[in-house]
């Protein structure tokens, strides 16, 4: 059995790879924002350990993580979670494009930097879950486009960094996926919302657990995932 640390596991693509995890009996850590929260998912997911630390304030992450245990190893570091605010560069303020740098890039690499030596022990697997907008940036999308962007930066540096060590990194770019954060973005947009039309989360999950999976002689690097419909 395999020790896995999830981001976003309360929903989604997140929730879909916890599940899938659990079913085979690995041991699950799953970040949470709050107690309040982390209570939910020890509920959703028995059996799971929590872990206390708001994404959205990366500085605070060490004094949080320092007060709570951690596991031994780590055999994957799934970073699902995220946040979008969809505006114009000519209308969307810097608070704006601080709270999707914060949670989507900066975030990220603290958790990575704070867990990477129980990686290292492993010889695991650091999943970036990015976007579609990690590769292109449209219209009204640059704040959330330019920090999906950067976690490409981050993950392609991690891996030149940490091969000797053993360590592998995968880049996954869903489309549209049918998760609470597209209900979110269908609303920004002023669209109507059709679940059915887009990527069911646990097709994005089946391509991150084939990357976890994958005979060690062997690295997926980048992984794109579109909509079939």
């Amino acid at each position: 059995m395999g020790t896995h640390l999830i981001t976003g596991a309360g929903s989604g693509i997140g929730a879909a790879v916890a599940r899938r995890l659990a079913e085979r009996g690995e041991n699950l850590w799953l970040l949470a924002r709050h107690a309040v929260r982390a209570k939910e998912l020890a509920e959703q997911f028995p059996g799971a350990r929590t872990l206390v630390g708001d994404l959205a304030h990366p500085e605070k992450l060490s004094w949080a993580f320092g007060q709570q245990p951690l596991p031994d190893r780590l055999d994957s570091l799934v970073h699902s979670a995220g946040v979008i605010e969809l505006g114009a560069v000519g209308d969307l303020p810097a608070k704006a494009w601080q709270r999707q740098l914060a949670a989507n890039l900066v975030a990220p690499a603290e958790l990575t930097r704070m867990l990477l030596p129980l990686v290292r022990v492993a010889k695991g697997h650091v999943v970036f879950v990015n976007s579609g907008a990690g590769l292109s940036a449209r219209a009204e999308w640059g704040a959330y486009a330019a920090s999906k962007h950067g976690l490409k930066a981050l993950a392609d540096a991690l891996r030149a960094e940490e091969h000797d060590n053993g360590v592998r990194v995968t880049s996954v770019y869903p489309g549209r996926t049918a998760t609470p954060m597209q209900e979110s973005t269908h609303r920004q947009e002023g669209k109507e919302y059709d679940p059915a039309r887009w990527i069911d989360p646990e097709s994005v999950a089946t391509a991150i657990l084939t990357a976890i999976d994958l005979p060690r002689d062997a690295e997926i690097n980048d992984v794109s995932v579109r909509p079939g419909r």
